[in-house]
């Protein structure tokens, strides 16, 4: 099996982890402050990554790494997590799910950015149609109007698109569980102080359901979904197989459905679909043509 295929399976395996997160941090938000849950759930992943390291025996990172890696952490530890658990508060996880498919393309364009990937220009073409289309929806989608709700979430998306183009180009070196490993250790003594700072008073019951959200969002979306997908993007393509993300809508759709008994509009369904034919275009010219790779090469 050749190394794109292999990147395309860990990437694929990636995004059916993460098609969770959101409804998993809906159910969460329902008993903890967002700011609590997401120091809670880095703390978790980050004494999950210690001991890995530790048995594993982990490539320590030079000084010109931590950079990188603090970016990693602002970008997937901190930024995404916080962004995204502030907006559950106010709107429902079917509404928000519908913006990661602007992941794909955030994903990309900071792999030009950071990592040198050069897709044609048809590929930008296609990208900005999708981003018009997402943006109508934060405009005028389920009656929300440009919402603070909706602009978190575009946060979060350009924070996460950044944190996973800079792993990906840190896992050609380190490999993926090395990188989300790092990312974490280095953001554990800041997030092990929110955590204490934001502690609430009186926790929900062991029984409740909140807590199945938060375990959840800090074994599966905080580690082990990163362990593939920074393997992924650095196998198969930042660009290429960060176009696996437009699958997560549809799978998170499903499972805000199932798990959350939410309601999703034909609106939702339709703008999902336009994000998904024009991150599909996209994909077709995410690598330069094959005459400059030939002219690269000779």
């Amino acid at each position: 099996m050749d190394r794109s295929t292999i990147g395309w399976i860990n990437g694929f395996l990636g995004v059916l982890i993460f098609s969770g997160s959101l409804p998993a941090t809906r159910i969460a938000v329902a008993d903890f402050d967002p700011t609590f849950l997401t120091a809670a759930r880095a703390v978790i992943a980050g004494l999950i990554a210690v001991p890995a390291l530790l048995l594993m025996g982990g490539k320590r990172p030079g000084r010109r790494d931590i950079l990188p890696l603090l970016v990693v952490s602002l970008g997937v530890v901190i930024g995404f997590p916080l962004l995204t658990a502030l907006a559950l508060r106010h709107v429902p996880a079917a509404h928000t799910i519908v913006f990661v498919g602007l992941l794909p393309l955030a994903t990309a364009f900071f792999g030009v950015l950071r990592a040198g990937e050069r897709p044609q220009p048809a590929f930008w073409l296609f990208s900005a149609l999708g981003s018009a289309a997402v943006a109508g929806f934060a405009l005028a989608g389920a009656g929300t109007g440009f919402s603070a709700a909706n602009l978190l979430m575009l946060g979060a998306i350009l924070a996460c698109g950044l944190g996973y183009a800079e792993g990906a180009r840190l896992s050609r070196e380190f490999g993926g569980w090395q990188v989300i490993s790092w990312a974490l250790v280095l953001s554990l003594p800041v997030m092990i102080l929110l955590g204490v700072v934001t502690l609430p008073e009186r926790l929900p019951p062991l029984g409740a359901v909140s807590w199945a959200g938060l375990a959840y969002v800090s074994v599966f979306s905080m580690f082990v979904g990163f362990v593939f997908w920074y393997r992924g993007l650095a196998l198969g393509g930042i660009a290429g197989v960060g176009q696996l993300q437009l699958l997560q809508p549809f799978m998170g759709l499903l499972l805000a459905g199932w798990l959350l008994g939410e309601h999703v509009s034909p609106s939702i369904f339709a703008v999902t679909a336009a994000v998904v034919l024009c991150v599909a275009g996209a994909r077709r010219f995410s690598r330069p043509p094959p005459a400059l790779v030939s002219r690269k090469a000779s």
